[in-house]
């Protein structure tokens, strides 16, 4: 290509080393190659537009905007090319795509800016680049040549949203009186006073900002001023609020080992204190089942199986708790029935745990600490909460659960016994119906019925019944056999020949699988709990009640009353 200079000016050009050197000759041979740069880029803006029928200003494939028209920044994408003699600040941004010119241009001011408070640190968020692509949307879209500044002025509002979320991270609650710790020997709450909090003035933080950005000091490293805020609750106050939330007992056998294991996680439980917005979680609180502790062997359900567990029995302490805590007005967070009935507690009201999985947990919705007492004695298996009412004065919560459908018991099982006549057939063990049950939340108004919304429901297998057979052929003496080990056969978790009174051993409690419950306490909606889909993880055996089993409920007729303690524990 013919660039218009002769010999003796390519070489003067060649020996042109520094950049900063603008002789005439350098002048003359800089605006020819800008006059050849525009010239093509017009031409790809003419073509363009023909296509397009799109119209063009002062940036390629940017259409003309009348003044005071808003800026379209979805008309100025990052590849796209500023074609004008446009500067920024001093900084020629001709030739450079958006996204380079935008570049170009933080690099003039560098933001770094941030809050401080104590040992603590908060950046704000770049309103310089924020601002600098503003004013690039508006060269795109129809800017004239020449000079431009990046405006850094009338941002009051940004800069009060930046120092509402650096207060938002940086504030701390302050914390009322209440529980702060449980005294063993005494078998009582330890009270203390609450701590103040403080708050960042966030009016003076947005000051702060605007001097700084008006200073164009954008490395500022601000301090935050502060106030103190005073907790709502001392230690007298709290104590005079303080009050037995709700309680709950069921209960257990006769045989030592489960009991042994009731009372382990009774103790500890005892004593446990939640904290306002904090989650409570049964195996982080108890721990893992282990000899060590001195838990025993008992019955328990493994996949289905009837197998000797360390720790058989705790299950009906997260069930004792989980009606507790219901009633008291805590969120559940976490929760699973079991694959098959209870019968310590009526069916859709109870919680199977395991190690490490599944878990009952729940949290504390009220403005202060809360504290579990648990205990057991004389085969009761008893729960209380303790703390400031999160329900309104007068209103109660009850669960009321109903049997809706009774399920076909599965298929029978045969075990062989060569000691019966060939082709012969004796029943072992009767089978049981699988069922299904609904489970509401009923809310009273100073003992009477005023909501009743359903919370969930829960579907229970059956049991299969065992059948003794011969298919061999051959019939054998008992002696010339060795007969089939085979668990118990079980009834809801009880045997066949169970009497309501007898002391028993107990046999397995069985675990659910794959179903949480979402908590529809709080508000009211209901929830469903999955169907079981896999088998679960080991859990306890269940006991043997001293009533009759609930294999059916009946509808409340008052509500508990909440300030009732359990008379095994201590009163506070």
């Amino acid at each position: 290509m013919n660039s218009g200079l002769n010999n003796h000016d390519r070489k003067v050009v060649a020996y042109v080393k520094n950049p900063s050197y603008y002789s005439p000759l350098h002048r003359k041979l800089e605006q020819q190659r800008r006059r050849r740069r525009k010239i093509i880029c017009i031409k790809v803006i003419l073509t363009a537009a023909a296509v397009c029928g799109l119209g063009f200003g002062g940036c390629a494939l940017f259409r003309h905007r009348s003044p005071g028209q808003a800026a379209d920044a979805s008309a100025a994408p990052e590849e796209t090319v500023i074609a004008d003699a446009i500067t920024v600040e001093g900084i020629p941004l001709e030739g450079l795509s958006r996204g380079e010119a935008l570049n170009q241009i933080l690099r003039l001011h560098p933001w770094s800016m941030s809050v401080s408070l104590g040992e603590k640190s908060f950046p704000l968020d770049n309103l310089y680049e924020k601002q600098a692509a503003l004013l690039l949307d508006e060269i795109c879209t129809g800017s004239s040549q020449g000079d431009y500044q990046v405006d850094m002025s009338g941002l009051d509002s940004d800069a009060a949203a930046l120092a509402a979320a650096c207060s938002a991270a940086l504030d701390t609650a302050p914390q009322n009186g209440g529980l702060s710790g449980y005294d063993q020997e005494s078998g009582s709450f330890v009270f203390s006073d609450g701590t103040p909090g403080f708050r960042i003035l966030q009016d003076r933080l947005a000051e702060d900002i605007l001097k700084a950005i008006s200073a164009q000091d954008y490395s500022a490293v601000i301090t935050a001023r502060t106030e103190a805020v005073s907790p709502e609750l001392d230690e007298a106050s709290a104590r005079e609020q303080y009050k037995t939330l709700a309680s709950f007992t069921t209960t257990t056998t006769a045989n030592e080992k489960r009991n042994t294991n009731v009372r382990l996680a009774a103790e500890a439980l005892n004593g446990t204190i939640v904290r306002p917005g904090e989650e409570f979680s049964f195996n982080k609180t108890v721990g893992e089942r282990t000899p060590e502790k001195g838990y025993q062997m008992a019955a328990a359900y493994n996949s289905g199986a009837v197998v000797q567990e360390v720790g058989g029995g705790v299950c009906q302490m997260s069930s004792t708790l989980y009606r507790t805590v219901f009633q008291s007005g805590m969120q559940i967070s976490f929760r699973r029935s079991h694959t098959f009935e209870p019968n310590y507690v009526t069916p859709g009201q109870d919680a199977t745990i395991s190690w490490t999985e599944p878990d009952f947990r729940f949290i504390n919705t009220s403005k202060a600490p809360i504290g579990i007492r648990a205990s057991y004695s004389d085969r009761k298996a008893s729960v209380s909460i303790y703390g400031i009412p999160v329900l309104e004065d007068g209103v109660t919560w009850d669960l009321y659960s109903e049997k809706v459908e009774e399920l076909d018991a599965p298929e029978p099982q045969y075990e062989e016994d060569q000691t019966l006549e060939p082709g012969a057939e004796v029943v072992k063990s009767q089978g049981t119906q699988g069922s299904k049950w609904v489970t509401y939340k009923v809310v009273y108004q100073n003992g009477k019925e005023i909501e009743r919304v359903k919370d969930h429901e829960k579907t229970y297998l059956g049991h299969a019944s065992v059948i003794l057979r011969n298919t061999s052929g051959t019939k054998l003496a008992p002696e010339e056999t060795t007969p089939a080990e085979t668990p118990a056969p079980t009834i809801d978790g009880m045997p066949e020949d169970y009497v309501p009174g007898q002391s028993q051993e107990p046999l397995p409690e069985e675990s659910a699988a794959g179903e949480t419950q979402p908590s529809a306490l709080t508000t009211g909606a209901s929830s469903s709990e999955a169907s079981d889909t896999a088998p679960a993880q080991t859990t306890e055996a269940a006991p043997v009640p001293q009533t009759e089993p609930s294999g059916s409920a009946a509808v409340p007729t008052a509500p508990p009353s909440a300030a009732d303690p359990i008379t095994i524990l201590p009163s506070q």
